[in-house]
């Protein structure tokens, strides 16, 4: 069910994330978030889910042929590494206080380390 503007749900990943693939054809296997889609809630992952897709000749690829690029996977199939430990975790939100005002960061269940800097 696709979600309205103001409905949209808080993702765990952001981009340039560290993740890990806890499911599917790629289990196991850790790379960099390369892009988010909140409304499809999918997640493009370095290296991961890699399809063969053909080109058309164009001016600037005239040969054209076969290219290998990553496609989405949803977002519950990937956790975030922790930074300290090396290992997935859960991701918590909390407010931090700084210079009179606040603002909100991602923090790693297991360690309690920040992930946002």
């Amino acid at each position: 069910m696709p979600r309205t503007k103001n409905k949209r749900k808080k993702l765990h990943v952001k981009k340039g994330d560290e993740v890990k693939v806890i499911a599917g054809n790629d289990k196991g296997r850790e790379g960099r978030v390369l892009a988010v889609f909140p409304d499809k809630e999918r997640v493009l992952v370095e290296g991961i889910n890699m399809r063969v897709h053909h080109d058309q000749p164009t001016q600037d690829n005239p040969q054209g042929g076969r290219i290998e690029r990553e496609v989405s996977i949803h977002i519950s199939n990937v956790m975030v590494i922790d930074p300290s430990t090396g290992e997935p975790t859960r991701i918590g939100r909390k407010r931090i206080e700084e210079d009179g005002g606040g603002r909100w960061v991602r923090y790693a269940k297991t360690s309690g380390e920040i992930i946002d800097k």
